[in-house]
């Protein structure tokens, strides 16, 4: 019998979303310091962070809280997961931005770049997969998507664009980074979404399963922490 299958549910899935939220986090801080442009929300946090002076983990994890508060109106609910979300990634991002440095020919910028992006769709996988609740920004997504009664693709792209907007005019770095992410993040979040859900697992493993988890239709679509 597998380690996984001795290891009760619950811990499993925190173990997901512990180990998904650092791992986003430290994709962050590689596409940072790759220094070749990031997504949209970080385009925000980096224009914020340079307009106030503050840490860049402390601007995720202000921004989080925002955007739990505009939640409330929304109707929409937190779960364990998207509260350690707020405050994890910020705070990892921060601790791997002090420990790496900027590197720099392009050649190598673009591999630390390719690699921030494919750590960052294993660690939507994985703490999408540990079914602990969504991140604030999915969460705002979806819950604006309910009250308009518009498509999710529709209101995605209307707040990355307010956001990549506000983000470029503080001074947020906008590149090949920010094309790349958005070109990619979504058929690597929704593959590893399902290779990596807790009861895609527990099917491998040998236990019977009573369903395949199936990726909700909201992550067909690029998404983000």
């Amino acid at each position: 019998m597998s380690t996984a299958t001795n290891t009760p549910p619950n811990l499993r899935r925190l173990a997901r979303l512990g180990g998904g939220l650092v791992l986003y986090g430290i994709s962050i801080a590689l596409m940072l310091r790759a220094g070749l442009g990031v997504d949209s929300w970080d385009v925000l946090h980096q224009g914020l962070a340079e307009a106030t002076g503050s840490p860049f983990g402390w601007v995720v994890t202000a921004v989080s809280v925002v955007v739990l508060i505009v939640w409330i109106p929304l109707r929409q609910r937190p779960g364990v997961g998207t509260l350690a979300n707020a405050v994890v990634v910020g705070l990892v991002a921060d601790l791997a931005l002090a420990i790496l440095a900027p590197v720099r020919g392009m050649a190598v910028q673009i591999l630390v770049l390719g690699l921030g992006i494919v750590a960052n769709g294993i660690a939507t996988g994985l703490y999408i997969g540990a079914g602990l609740g969504p991140g604030p920004r999915d969460g705002l997504m979806t819950g604006l998507a309910a009250r308009t009664h518009r498509s999710i693709r529709f209101v995605r792209t209307a707040i990355e664009v307010v956001v990549l907007a506000a983000g470029w005019a503080l001074g947020g770095q906008v590149g090949l980074g920010t094309l790349l992410y958005a070109a990619s993040i979504g058929p690597l979040s929704q593959h590893f979404i399902q290779r990596l859900s807790l009861e895609e697992e527990i099917g491998r493993s040998g236990e019977p399963a009573t369903s395949k988890r199936k990726v909700p239709a909201r992550w067909e679509v690029p998404v983000e922490c």
